[in-house]
């Protein structure tokens, strides 16, 4: 039975000679490393910056990322982020919590979820700060900077994000040093690692142009009011 092609549709053509062939592999090349280098250059730049939740540096200040909520409390990748919080609060590693995430509906509350979740594992809420317009990652760098005034941090998020939120935080003026957490290797995980290769892209591009955040809004006293509390 003879096949038909669909009308408007032709099959691409590869080139015949050798010169075109390897022309068309270095176009294929070329693209490749284009792709690729965002996340060449996360590696690169943050590769001293990583700790653990007993070797990270004692700084006044952890900035932890949102990570969705689950019928209003913390998904089980937030829940992770946020024991390592705790336990860098409990070991005296830090002194004030920063959570930052997504507020912009009144029916899904990030910060808040992520607050209650920390003093019901021992943080004190005075010790506790909220950040409600941490959109994305580099909106919740440039508000940690601009509005919180955080000047140093420890950024505990997952293994597989981390590295750009160390970037982009270098890049918006903090002085930063990542931790991250483990995750089980399931659908979510996988999908986060394969996200983070396009989300290097944006990351390089935020890095260089240094775009307002979503929001920015007035500075805000949190940070320095906890940690004069703290001392």
């Amino acid at each position: 039975m003879r096949r038909t092609r669909r009308p408007g549709w032709t099959r691409p053509r590869l080139p015949r000679t050798r010169a075109g062939q390897r022309r068309l592999v270095r176009a294929v090349v070329a693209v490749c490393v284009l792709a690729l280098s965002p996340a060449t250059w996360l590696y690169v730049t943050t590769g001293d910056r990583l700790r653990t939740t007993a070797d990270a540096p004692r700084t006044d200040v952890a900035v932890v990322f949102g990570a969705g909520l689950w019928h209003g409390e913390p998904s089980p990748y937030l829940a992770h982020r946020l024991d390592a919080a705790a336990r860098l609060y409990r070991d005296g590693r830090i002194k004030v919590v920063l959570v930052t995430g997504d507020n912009s509906r009144e029916d899904y509350d990030e910060p808040d979820a992520m607050r209650a979740y920390l003093t019901g594992h021992g943080v004190p809420a005075d010790r506790i700060v909220t950040d409600y317009a941490g959109f994305d990652t580099w909106d919740s760098c440039v508000r940690a900077k601009k509005i919180f005034g955080v000047d140093r941090a420890v950024l505990v998020s997952q293994g597989f994000h981390i590295r750009r939120a160390v970037a982009l935080c270098e890049a918006a003026g903090i002085d930063s040093y990542g931790v991250g957490v483990d995750a089980v290797h399931d659908a979510t995980w996988y999908y986060g690692g394969a996200r983070e290769v396009f989300a290097a892209g944006k990351a390089a591009l935020d890095a260089v142009f240094r775009p307002d955040p979503t929001f920015l809004g007035p500075k805000e006293p949190g940070v320095a009011r906890a940690l004069a509390d703290a001392r």
